[in-house]
């Protein structure tokens, strides 16, 4: 896999788009002027979990002994499941009736940024070439500054594409992920069968 494919991959999982409404509902109750502030910290807390993940991802899995080919079928599965939150829209309630305080880690950095998807895309990328690491860093640096800009501006993106603009492309990139989650499973499994 190439730097701009697994960028490419990481972003889609990472879903900045996807995310917008979510976050706008989750800082609907804070002051204005705090609501950079707060997406900078999040999106901070997000990347080093992610990084965490990367670096140290492949011990977790050896030591609960989980193989690759386990970590790819759960992989295409989680994708799969996300692939289709994305294309069959309705998720933003879950995160409507926070406390009137201002959200810390949760929901934002955990699951919105660093979700289950995303820790096991970035587990998966260094458990299938573990040598390429630096290039996976690379990876998830870009990803995470591209969904990081779009996310900062959110309002204003927000603005532009309106509600049914982001809907539209957010089915689109679920589109996308589902084809990859399906290509997932089936290496994982045939992976199993045919080894």
């Amino acid at each position: 896999m190439s730097i701009l494919s697994a960028t490419l991959l990481i972003f889609l999982v990472i879903d900045p788009f996807g995310n917008i409404p979510l976050f706008l509902g989750a800082l609907k109750s804070v002051e204005r002027e705090k609501h950079k502030r707060i997406i900078i910290r999040e999106l901070c807390i997000g990347l080093a979990i992610l990084l965490l993940f990367l670096f140290f991802g492949r011990y977790i899995l050896s030591i609960l002994q989980i193989s690759e080919t386990a970590l790819s079928i759960a992989g295409g599965i989680i994708l799969f499941m996300i692939a289709i939150k994305m294309v069959f829209k309705g998720s933003e309630k879950i995160f409507e009736g926070n406390p009137d305080n201002e959200p810390f880690i949760v929901p934002l950095a955990i699951p919105l940024i660093a979700g289950p998807s995303a820790m096991a895309m970035v587990m998966l990328l260094v458990a299938r070439e573990p040598s390429r690491i630096f290039v996976w860093v690379l990876s998830l640096l870009f990803a995470w500054f591209t969904s990081g800009l779009i996310l900062f501006f959110s309002s204003y993106v927000s603005k532009i594409l309106r509600k049914r603009g982001l809907i539209a492309l957010e089915r689109l990139m679920g589109m996308v992920l589902t084809t990859v989650a399906v290509q997932m499973l089936i290496e994982g499994i045939s992976e199993s069968f045919f080894q």
